[in-house]
């Protein structure tokens, strides 16, 4: 019987650099990712620019040769850069040391399949069980040639081709991961793209800047008056923008730019795209004017990811940014989601400003309460006055109650078209959710 996995979370293993992410923590997971992977088994390794980075970096790398493997470090990269190299060097797994939109004291380390895909819960259980054996050495420690120009080049090849010449933009690559790949990607439109957020110093990632920070991005698109502007996450495999007018482009709007231009050409099997439970019914409204199905997972790129290959689909994502096409790559990706909105909108005569003007989001409210999570599927009174309030709003709204994956939480979601009933109903089950289960 496989082992309870411990240390794995929804997104690898994260925590405090140095506290709870250790030297020897990471060196373990290296020697046993090599043991998983088989002897003499590459492993490319890439990083985001936290100052903890080349620490955790050697010592995975320590751990791979010591465990009979072959170490490929591609340095600083973003996450689906490793997923890009990983595949293109056939190696057998990639691994990403980074943390994402967290703080610079935070870091992580996840594991990818060969194919660049998030490795399941069973083969993250097996590698921790193989933490802690005898190392075979013989391993290696190689560069890889080219590093993340590599994965740049992909990038052009595959979604390069239909962004405008006109287009004036600007990118905000969160003195992270994508703080040379990003520049490099837009290098040929020359004059007509400004970036911030590309002078890493270890402790400034998503420091003011990125995709959780747009104010950044939206006073250099006013200050250089341009058309729009695109900013990542610190690992860069999301990103969300603003129009000409500083306002966010969230990735609902994305995602329906992106599905109405691909169905529109064709290319959206069974004319169905994958959002989560947290999707504004707004996007739903506007993908039914369009004929586009909307199948809806719980929140988190692998239920999107893993409802994609259920149904067939080839476009999915969130709110936040995260978009996966399958039709070219494994996982969320910034950088191509960026270059696939700048030719979309291109195809569909739209302005950025156009485009989020296009989907009207409903009125919505999210509290988070503090609350005795586990206790939430049996509390009885909570969910009899969740099925009431939902008959009210039949097809003109929708509630969403979830437990926090991380915290002692409850996330109470809201949607209404009038914003009053929105901030009503919100109000009453939370007081219901804190009588019932709070502290």
């Amino acid at each position: 019987m496989t082992a309870a996995r411990k240390l794995f979370g929804t997104d690898g293993v994260r925590g405090r650099a140095g506290v709870d992410l250790t030297a020897g923590l990471a060196r373990d997971l290296g020697a046993a990712a090599a043991r998983f992977a088989g002897s003499g088994a590459a492993i490319v390794i890439g990083r985001d620019t936290r100052e903890s980075g080349p620490m955790l970096e050697q010592a995975v790398t320590e751990g791979i040769v010591e465990a009979g493997g072959v170490a490929v470090s591609a340095g600083v990269v973003p996450t689906p850069g490793v997923a890009v190299l990983s595949r293109r060097s056939h190696a057998a797994l990639g691994c990403v040391i980074s943390a994402s939109h967290n703080p610079f004291e935070d870091n992580g380390i996840k594991f990818l399949g060969g194919d660049g895909r998030k490795l399941d819960d069973a083969a993250e259980a097996r590698i921790e069980e193989l933490m802690g054996g005898e190392g075979a050495g013989g391993g290696r420690a190689e560069q890889l040639e080219g590093g993340w120009h590599g994965y740049v080049d992909w990038l052009r090849e595959t979604y390069g081709g239909g962004v405008p010449e006109q287009v004036r933009i600007g990118i905000d690559c969160a003195n992270g991961a994508a703080w040379e790949a990003a520049p490099a990607l837009f290098e040929d439109l020359g004059e007509r793209v400004a970036a911030i957020g590309c002078r890493p110093d270890g402790r400034n990632i998503n420091l003011g800047v990125g995709s959780t920070h747009l104010d950044a991005i939206a006073g250099l698109v006013a200050e250089r008056e341009l058309d729009l502007g695109i900013a990542f996450d610190g690992d860069a495999d999301r990103c969300l923008a603003v129009d000409s007018q500083g306002r966010p482009v969230n990735g609902d709007v994305i995602l329906a730019v992106l599905a109405i231009d691909l169905h529109r050409r064709g290319l959206l099997p069974g004319a169905t795209v994958v959002v989560t439970s947290m999707t504004n019914l707004g996007f739903h409204r506007l993908a039914r004017e369009h004929g586009i199905s909307v199948e809806v997972t719980d929140v988190g790129d692998r239920y999107v990811l893993e409802r994609m290959l259920a149904t067939g689909a080839v476009l999915g994502g969130e709110q936040s940014g995260h978009v996966v096409d399958l039709a070219h790559h494994t996982t969320g990706d910034g950088l191509a989601t960026a270059l696939m909105l700048l030719a979309a909108l291109d195809r569909l005569g739209l302005s950025a400003a156009a485009a989020n003007d296009l989907l009207v989001p409903f009125p919505q409210r999210l509290v988070a309460v503090a609350a005795d999570r586990s206790l939430l599927p049996s509390a009885d009174r909570i969910w009899q006055e969740v099925d009431a309030e939902s008959e009210k709003l039949g097809e003109d709204g929708r509630i969403v109650l979830r437990a926090s994956g991380t915290e002692p939480l409850v996330r109470v979601m809201v949607e209404a078209e009038d914003a009053g009933e929105c901030e009503r109903i919100c109000t009453r089950l939370a007081e219901r959710v804190r009588a019932e289960i709070g502290p």
